[in-house]
């Protein structure tokens, strides 16, 4: 399954060293449905990831307001000049399907 969505490029509360993008709320039930079986530790999800022309696999994590938490690389974000308040366009690709 592929999704693809813009994202504004945000600090993790918990942990201001990380950078997230999140996942549009309107694809949160078909992801947490169809990967019930393939969820792994706090409920990530493995994925396949572009942004612009950097690609990478990584995995979204659910947060508590209903949507998933993609985390951008360090190497990502320099790749892409990406910085805090950044908007990404996100092409997003589930794995183990």
């Amino acid at each position: 399954m592929q999704y693809e969505f813009k994202s504004k490029v945000t600090l993790w509360e918990a942990n201001p060293k990380f950078f997230l993008a999140t996942v549009p709320t309107k694809y949160f039930d078909e992801i947490k449905e169809v990967s019930d079986a393939t969820r792994r530790g706090w409920g990530a999800v493995r994925v396949n990831v572009w942004i612009g022309k950097t690609g990478w696999q990584t995995s979204i994590f659910p947060n508590t307001k209903r949507t998933f938490d993609l985390p951008l690389k360090a190497a990502v974000r320099k790749a892409e000049g990406i910085v805090e308040g950044s908007e990404v366009f996100v092409q997003l690709e589930l794995v183990d399907f």
